[in-house]
């Protein structure tokens, strides 16, 4: 028996080093991998060890997560700009394991960072890089593993980097479009009821005694007792509205985290007015885009539309990919599901059928999916503009109220001392 020195990968993708007692380096290999873990480097003790520079990386990947206990995942952002400078560095003939290594040392998130020197002792073991992505499922979803994979085996890397960073860059850009558009209406929203409540528990208050003492027991026109009703409610019973609210969103959170109460929350999205066309462009494009370019890079089609259906961010849009799924692996063809779903657009459905009579259907994904992106600038922008005026005049109303409700009162009072004078 022979001790041996490793560094290998944990379930979560994590590096670690140890030393193994074995009868043999494949021995030793067995043995870690009956244990969960995928060695990437296994040397006898006494033949130089591992890498000086891998162990200590291992080491301080275990000490950061030992303090971070995080488990590893990354921004959206920061995976789209790992990709993009990857995919520059290939495309300008600097091999795979210089590029990992170049980007590892300049990476400043630590986890990222982590991930990448992971993948660079993954490769430079003899792994593809596929298989090294594959060791982190928690920041390469399968759509990324498998385009690399197809990648790889077509000789066409350097292309398929190019279409990941391309199809994570107006991902993200759609995103970024949508999340506009609903955080505006909100951050509206929250103000408003802010100044309701300030006005509510601290000025209507003030007002309400300065009018007992000057009206006499006079009778306050309706709509300022309706305010001043409302004011005492506010301070008598703020926690219970308070704990409504949380009641309130555990419920929706408890709801929308159920199987049937998903499908509901996603259905009811694709249909509430304003918001329901912009989700459901957002969602064709997604389907559209990723579908392409997973074809276009080599992935079968069936596997192509597992992913699709893995990521479409809505469930009746899955339900609806998995019956084209359906469809497809009978020898069917992908036009009648989709027509059959009811959520796709003739436009779109026109634009398939010509992609699949022509065998242009990955191309033509991809046009679809270009459209709807600018279906979905053009939607936000139009809502955002009928947001504005609408917002303005909602905040207008509440403020508006409170003030002439307080100001009849105030003609009453004025009238009586004028009287009295």
């Amino acid at each position: 028996m022979a001790n041996f020195e490793y560094i290998a990968l944990d379930a979560k993708g994590e590096e670690t080093t140890g030393t193994i007692s074995a009868s043999s380096e494949a021995d030793a290999i067995t043995q870690l991998r009956k244990g969960g873990l995928y060695p990437t480097q296994v040397v006898a003790q006494g033949k130089g060890g591992v890498s000086s520079q891998a162990k200590k990386r291992a080491k301080k990947a275990q000490s950061a997560r030992g303090k971070s206990g995080s488990g590893g995942r990354v921004k959206s952002k920061t995976l789209m700009i790992f990709t993009r400078q990857l995919a520059t560095l290939v495309d300008a003939g600097l091999p795979l394991l210089k590029g990992l290594t170049v980007l590892g040392n300049q990476e400043r998130n630590k986890v990222m960072q982590r991930t990448i020197n992971s993948l660079a002792d993954s490769v430079q073991s003899g792994s593809t890089f596929s298989e090294g992505l594959g060791q982190h499922p928690r920041i390469f979803d399968k759509l990324y593993v498998n385009m690399v994979k197809a990648g790889e085996l077509g000789g066409v890397l350097e292309l398929v980097l190019e279409r990941l960073a391309e199809y994570q860059e107006k991902a993200q850009k759609l995103k970024n479009r949508i999340v506009a558009a609903m955080v505006y209406p909100i951050i509206v929203i929250v103000i408003a009821l802010a100044i309701l409540v300030f006005l509510m528990a601290f000025i209507v208050p003030k007002f309400e005694k300065i009018f007992e003492e000057m009206l006499s027991g006079r009778p306050l026109p309706k709509v300022t007792q309706f305010v001043m009703d409302t004011s005492r409610a506010v301070q008598n019973s703020w926690y219970w509205i308070l704990l409504a609210i949380v009641l309130i969103y555990a419920f929706w959170k408890l709801f929308a985290g159920s199987r049937g109460g998903r499908a509901l929350v996603d259905q009811w999205k694709l249909k509430i007015p304003l918001i329901g066309p912009i989700q459901l462009k957002s969602a064709i494009s997604r389907f559209s885009r990723t579908l392409g370019t997973l074809v276009t890079s080599g992935v079968p089609i069936l596997q192509a539309l597992n992913i699709t259906r893995d990521t479409a961010g809505n469930v009746v849009v899955a339900k609806a990919i998995d019956k084209v799924h359906e469809a497809v692996r009978e020898g069917e063809s992908v036009v009648a599901p989709l027509e059959a779903s009811r959520i796709f657009p003739p436009m779109v459905i026109s634009m398939v059928d010509v992609g699949e009579e022509t065998g242009q259907l990955p191309d033509m994904l991809l046009k679809v999916a270009d459209v709807y992106d600018d279906e979905v600038d053009n939607a936000v922008d139009a809502l955002t503009s009928m947001l504005e005026p609408i917002m303005i005049v909602f905040l207008a109303l509440i403020v508006g109220t409170i003030v002439i409700a307080l100001f009849l009162p105030m003609i009453d009072i004025i009238q009586g001392l004028q009287e009295g004078g």
